[in-house]
């Protein structure tokens, strides 16, 4: 079974850094993702995706990342319930597993980042030339 999530954004808030009664350490933050697609003549949108980090991974992001830092989080998909007023409702959220830095040191801010900070752009990913090769291809060539 495979449960990974990746999501590359910048921070809705500041992260800030609880204890739990038995002393480990968690932050929870909002991650605003844009969209890659775009109708002609609308604003980009984005979605806002709850993360959720534990320990190190929390104490890492509550001392590095602020408001409006670019972060890059690589965790597994969490869902759960409560209730409230009588009504069931549902959560979704990453438990990240690793967070790194995204956008340049200016961009990052001045909250003593280690200077290993770099750039990084999101990827690309192209068919390769699959579109050619459906063009190429005939069902009768085929083998199955």
């Amino acid at each position: 079974m495979l449960n990974c999530a990746v999501i590359m954004g910048r921070l809705t808030a500041d992260p800030e850094l609880r204890q739990t009664p038995s002393g480990v350490s968690v932050t929870r933050f909002t991650v605003a993702v844009d969209r890659g697609y775009v109708k002609a003549g609308e604003e980009r949108k984005a979605d806002f995706i709850n993360v959720v980090a534990w320990r190190q991974t929390a104490e890492f992001v509550s001392r590095y990342f602020q408001k409006g830092s670019m972060i890059a989080v690589q965790g597994s998909i969490q869902t759960g319930s409560y209730e409230k007023d009588g009504v069931k409702r549902y959560t979704v959220e990453i438990s990240a597993d690793n967070v790194s830095f995204c956008g340049s040191k200016s961009e990052t801010g001045t909250n003593g980042a280690p200077s290993t900070t770099a750039t990084t752009a999101a990827p690309s990913f192209s068919n390769g030339g699959l579109d050619d090769f459906a063009a190429m291809a005939d069902d009768d060539d085929l083998p199955f």
